[in-house]
Formats: C-alpha cells, sequence, structure tokens
C-alpha cells in the first residue's frame, strides 16, 4: 500500500510546480535553506521547470552546491553513503529557469538499512540558488523526486532535516530510532517516509552506501 501524501502534495512537471496527471498546487509553502535540509519562510511564484539532470549539469551543480552549502557540506556523514556512487537510477533533478540556468537541485541515493538490511533512498542534498530561496522551488523539487521514487518503486526514503518542515512531506523520525548514519549527526533530525506500508518495520543498524559506483574518470574530475 501506497503512503497517502498530505494534502496538496503533488509531482512537479515541466512548469511551475505543475503536476503528473494530477490538479496542480500552487498555495504558497515554505522554500529550502540548507543545512542538510532545513525551511526558510515565506514564497513567492516564479516560473521553473525540474527535469532530470544531464552530465553537463555537474559544473552548474556543483557551484550551486557550494553557494548554497558552503564549503563543509563535503564532511556531512550523509557524504560517507554518497562518495564515489552514483545517484539511484532516475532520481537526480534540476530546477531551470526560462534560460535553462541550474536554479535548483536534488538527488536521492540507494542505501540499504543496516547489515544486509532493506533496500531504501538517501535524499540530499537538497539545494536551491540562494538568491531563490523564496521561489517555492525546493518545494516542488523535493515533491517531485518522493513522487518519482514512488513511481519508481521504492519502499523508503530517510534524510537528515528539520520534522517540522518535512513533516508536511510526510517524513517523521518515528521509525528511525533504530537506524544510525555512519557518521556524526543530530539523531531527531534522521527521519523517514514509507512509500510502501509496513517498508520500515523492525529496520535496525547503521546506513550503507549501495548505489552504483563511480568510474575512475569520474571520480578525477
Amino acid at each position: 500500500m501506497v503512503t497517502k501524501w498530505p494534502e496538496g502534495f503533488v509531482s512537479a512537471a515541466s512548469t511551475s510546480l505543475g503536476p503528473h496527471g494530477a490538479s496542480a498546487s500552487r498555495a504558497a509553502t515554505p522554500s529550502v535553506a540548507f543545512g542538510d535540509i532545513s525551511p526558510s519562510r515565506g514564497e513567492s511564484a516564479r516560473a521553473f521547470a525540474i527535469v532530470a539532470e544531464t552530465p553537463d549539469d555537474i559544473v552548474a551543480r556543483e557551484a550551486l552546491l557550494d553557494a548554497a552549502m558552503g564549503p563543509k557540506r563535503k564532511t556531512k556523514s550523509s557524504e560517507k553513503l554518497r562518495r564515489g556512487r552514483r545517484p539511484s537510477e532516475g532520481l537526480a533533478f534540476v530546477a531551470r529557469d526560462a534560460s535553462g540556468a541550474v536554479m535548483g537541485t536534488v538527488r536521492l541515493w540507494d542505501v540499504t538499512l543496516g547489515e544486509g538490511g532493506p533496500a531504501a533512498l538517501l535524499l540530499g542534498p537538497l539545494a536551491v540558488a540562494p538568491s531563490l530561496k523564496s521561489a517555492g522551488i525546493g518545494s516542488a523539487l523535493m515533491r517531485h523526486a518522493v513522487a518519482e521514487a514512488a513511481r519508481l518503486g521504492h519502499a523508503a526514503i530517510l534524510l537528515v532535516g528539520d520534522a517540522p518542515y518535512y513533516g508536511r512531506f510526510g517524513f517523521s523520525a518515528a521509525k528511525t530510532g533504530s537506524l544510525a548514519m555512519p557518521g556524526p549527526y543530530e539523531r531527531h533530525r534522521l527521519l523517514a517516509v514509507e512509500l510502501v506500508e509496513g517498508a520500515l518495520d523492525g529496520v535496525h543498524g547503521t546506513l550503507k552506501a549501495a548505489g552504483r559506483k563511480l568510474k575512475a574518470q569520474a571520480l578525477a574530475a
């Protein structure tokens, strides 16, 4: 059984907050700032498209992450689960403005929940250009990423973020008490959402990277 999303939870398509076969929700919602992920207040309408990330986006994505999250972003415990890996197949997205410039980014990564545990996804980093944090881009990226993960048949998503904000997307710490990140983190900020009912029942242990490995030349780059 697929989780019932909070009211107004729709996927973004090729226009601002456009749906995949659903009525668009254009209500103002908090946008996203960056720690591993935390909210700011206020939002204004701005046209953008959410599309699959391409290799040509790498330089712009990395520059955006540096500007949004600062030089310490690669020291986070979640980075240990991403380093040397590719995002989960079909789950790396960028938001573009009308000129094609990258305005935001989100990626999801394959992990296992403990030694020999079930498969899940880790969401992050989620980032929006600092000058556009009130444009609704972060919220739309979040909706799109979770909806696509569900469509592709994944069972659960975890992230490190602020529960008061991510609760609106169905995330909570209700089933993460017996899980741990592979490095320093704030336990109350390890959140999860089940895309399949019961997917997190009885899970325990430290999250482990399980994604496709990058080729040597990609690592060098």
